[in-house]
């Protein structure tokens, strides 16, 4: 699950990278503020599967289902306080980082030696 969440963090820092070079600052911002609205939702829940995890008798199903729905709530509540509270907002930047951090899980599976 760390492994993951970093290469999210590695995923939208290049996607920023690469959205500053062709449109500057804003799409920049825009493309890393579109990244963590992944990111963030996505540690969150798995710090807390991990702490269920460690708990006596282990994660349940419920719990995942839980943190599943609570991930989707947060990332959409991050969506939206971005683009309402971001004037400078790119929207194109904002969701190519948001799938490339969405989608940087397929780096692993390559990466995934048998």
């Amino acid at each position: 699950m760390l492994r993951l969440v970093s290469l999210q963090i590695t995923a939208t820092l290049v996607a920023g990278v690469i959205a500053g070079l062709l449109g500057g600052w804003a799409a920049m911002f825009s493309a890393v503020l579109g990244g963590m609205c992944c990111v963030v939702p996505n540690g969150i829940m798995a710090f807390r599967l991990f702490a269920s995890s460690q708990k006596m008798g282990g994660a349940s199903p419920a719990t995942f289902f839980i943190w599943e729905f609570v991930k989707i709530a947060l990332t959409l509540a991050l969506l939206y306080a971005t683009a309402r509270l971001y004037h400078g907002l790119n929207w194109l930047a904002l969701l190519g980082g948001f799938i490339v951090a969405l989608k940087s899980y397929i780096i692993l599976l390559f990466g995934h030696k048998q």
